[in-house]
């Protein structure tokens, strides 16, 4: 049976999934009060599920104005792209052993059902289940402070992206292809220093075609027209 969740709980899953799904935008400012009454609840909870979020670095608060959803920027992207590397790469290393054949075969529906959110160009779906796929990935690693790590990192990068935002058709398809080619060595059974570097690799990739695509922007609107 489920664990029931208790007032502060439901707030910091209904706010969270609000930062993370971008309908709380960076910069608003979070009504206490308002959310209290929408949720049925006191601010009690509310103010409690806030600093859980402060401390996770989505929600911030300002003089004079409360709670606000934390401004984000492209460097902060590229720094947790870059510590996720590392965190997952050790993490994918460490759950090698462990992983059994319905967990190859789950990440193999998963990176299948991700060609066929590309094909139907629904980059929200294939961002969903791409996050889904590194969850399954690193889950077997049997470090509970790690797995900590890396959902406050899932979680910081959620928030600062958007769901999807930073995704692109070359990049997703590169993204599908290398995600099979860890599944084949996680198939092997050996090489967990291999597999170390690749799952890291696929994550620094990510940050250098975001950073090259952005430089080129920056570079473009820098043209004299």
């Amino acid at each position: 049976m489920m664990k029931r969740e208790n007032k502060q709980q439901k707030v910091y899953r209904v706010l969270k999934g609000r930062i993370i799904e971008r309908e709380y935008v960076p910069g608003q400012r979070i009504v206490i009060d308002q959310i209290a009454k929408e949720l049925n609840t006191s601010s009690i909870p509310v103010r409690e599920a806030i600093r859980q979020l402060e401390a996770e670095r989505l929600v911030v608060y300002k003089r004079n104005v409360g709670p606000v959803v934390a401004e984000v920027n492209e460097s902060d992207y590229l720094d947790t792209v870059r510590v996720l590397a590392v965190l997952e790469g050790y993490a994918t290393a460490m759950s090698a052993e462990n992983t059994t054949i319905e967990h190859i075969q789950q990440l193999k529906e998963l990176n299948s059902q991700m060609e066929e959110a590309l094909e139907d160009f629904d980059i929200i779906k294939f961002s969903k289940l791409n996050a889904r796929f590194h969850r399954v990935l690193c889950e077997q690693c049997n470090n509970p402070y790690l797995l900590e790590q890396l959902e406050t990192t899932w979680n910081r990068l959620d928030a600062i992206r958007g769901t999807g935002s930073t995704l692109y058709s070359k990049r997703v398809k590169e993204s599908i292809q290398e995600h099979a080619a860890i599944i084949k060595l996680l198939e092997s059974g050996n090489n967990a220093e291999l597999l170390e570097r690749m799952a890291r690799q696929h994550k620094i990739t990510t940050a250098e075609n975001f950073e090259k695509r952005r430089q080129n922007l920056i570079e473009t609107n820098t043209l004299p027209s």
